[in-house]
This record gives C-alpha cells, sequence and structure tokens, in this order.
C-alpha cells in the first residue's frame, strides 16, 4: 500500500501555481490585443485581428518601440563590449584598486534605480547636456554595465588558462589566441550577458524618466496610456516581444538538447 506523502503533491501544486500566477498578466495582455475596443481597452467587446494588423494606426505606439529598441541595441552592445573587457582584466590581471573596482561595480546592482536615475539626470544639467537619445543611451549603459560585467566575469573565472596556453606554445599571436580560443569559450557568457541587458535596457521605465526629455519609449507610452486603458495596440506590441522571447529561448534549448545528443552518439 502506498503512503500517502504531501510533499509529493505540495511542491508541484506550489510550482503550478505560481507559473500560473506569473502567466495571468502576460495571458491577460495577450488576450486583450485581439479585444475591439473603442476609447479604451478595459472592457472586452469582441475579437478582431485589426489591431495586429493595424498596429502602428495608434499614434506614438511604434516610434515609441522603435525607440526603445534602438536605445537598447546600442547600450547592448556598448555595455556588452565595456563589461567583457572589464570582466577579463578583473579575471586575468592584478592591477592597483582592482578591489575597490570589484566593489564599485557591485553597488549599482544594489542602487535603486530611481537614485541612479536622478543622479544621472544631474550630471547631465550640470554638464549642459539636453537630454534625449543620447542621454538614455549613457544612462542605460551605465545601468547595464554591472550586470554584464558579473555575469561575463563568472565564465571567465571557468576557463582553463591551459588552453590558451597551448595555443601560444603553438606560436598563436595574442589576437590569433583571443579569436580562436578565449572569444569561443566566452561566447555562451556574452551572449547570456547581452541578452539581459538587452532586457533591462527595453524594459527600463524609472532610468528613461529621469533621463529621456521629450523621447519617448515603449514604458513610458504604456505608463501615459495605463490611466485610460492601454491601447490595444500596445498589447500587441508586448505579446509580439514575449513570443519572439519565447522562440529565442526554445530555439537555444532545441539546439542545445541536440548539440548534447550528437555529443552523447560520438
Amino acid at each position: 500500500m502506498t503512503k500517502f506523502s504531501l510533499g509529493r503533491y505540495l511542491l508541484p501544486t506550489y510550482v503550478f501555481l505560481t507559473f500560473l500566477f506569473l502567466m495571468i498578466p502576460i495571458g491577460y495582455t495577450f488576450v486583450f490585443s485581439f479585444n475591439d475596443s473603442i476609447k479604451s481597452n478595459i472592457i472586452w467587446r469582441g475579437f478582431t485581428w485589426d489591431n495586429w494588423l493595424n498596429v502602428c494606426d495608434q499614434a506614438d505606439v511604434c516610434s515609441a518601440f522603435g525607440n526603445s529598441i534602438l536605445i537598447a541595441v546600442t547600450a547592448t552592445v556598448i555595455a556588452t563590449t565595456l563589461g567583457t573587457m572589464i570582466a577579463i582584466a578583473l579575471v586575468r590581471y592584478r592591477f592597483k584598486f582592482r578591489s575597490a573596482t570589484n566593489l564599485l561595480l557591485f553597488l549599482p546592482l544594489a542602487t535603486p534605480e530611481v537614485v541612479m536615475g536622478a543622479g544621472l539626470a544631474a550630471q547631465f544639467l550640470d554638464f549642459g547636456w539636453a537630454k534625449g537619445l543620447s542621454t538614455i543611451i549613457i544612462a542605460h549603459v551605465m545601468f547595464t554595465l554591472s550586470f554584464v560585467v558579473v555575469t561575463v566575469k563568472a565564465r571567465v573565472a571557468t576557463l582553463d588558462p591551459a588552453l590558451e596556453e597551448a595555443g601560444r606554445d603553438l606560436y598563436a599571436s595574442p589576437a590569433q589566441v583571443f579569436r580562436k580560443i578565449t572569444f569561443p569559450l566566452l561566447l555562451p557568457g556574452i551572449l547570456a550577458a547581452s541578452m539581459l541587458a538587452f532586457a533591462l535596457s527595453f524594459d527600463d521605465f524609472i532610468i528613461t524618466q529621469f533621463n529621456s526629455g521629450a523621447v519617448g519609449t515603449f514604458p513610458k507610452f504604456v505608463y501615459t496610456a495605463a490611466a485610460r486603458g492601454i491601447p490595444p495596440e500596445a498589447n500587441v506590441v508586448g505579446s509580439a516581444v514575449f513570443l519572439v522571447a519565447m522562440a529565442i529561448v526554445i530555439s537555444v534549448q532545441v539546439r542545445s538538447s541536440l548539440k548534447q545528443q550528437k555529443l552523447a552518439k560520438q
């Protein structure tokens, strides 16, 4: 006779309820992207494809989304490049103020966004810089840089120096060793860091609000529109971003699984 075990059912139930709770806002956003709304998108009025087919008909939705993509891509490229170099320097080299640099890099992770946003806005004001796309990008680079360094640093610490030494023993130049050995080994960590930086930048509202001026971004548009019910076109953009992110994650997982199966057969 099998004994009843509370723990056997409690954990799966807890996981299912947690997952359901997390998915409710996403499901609401997706469903109401098909709502045939008039002035607000709070009450369900009927199903329609028009919101998906004419997503740019709503004023400022596509321009705000385009600005967010431009800012996120630019900030991600800069932060990933700088963060990777800093991570390699912190792990591989000994230099003055190395410990202080490590400490300073962790401070933005613990600093509230409102503090960082207000501080950067004050700096731009002191320098006399007009707020716009450039100030948003600089602020997002400062915000995401620490996350990139921490992610890539963990990958650098796991690399076997013997692999690079073998390349140098075979008369490879430092540039060739980095291009053919170090960089391919670091690539998974760099990609993970860049995806994290992109998500943080695209999603950010607080720091952007302090440093954007008149430039509109998608989070700012959603915040402004929320008072009268987020328009269905905004729900379309949000749903599309979620579906693309899910497709990327699933494709990466499938590719990794197929690669592991291929290695297991060898």
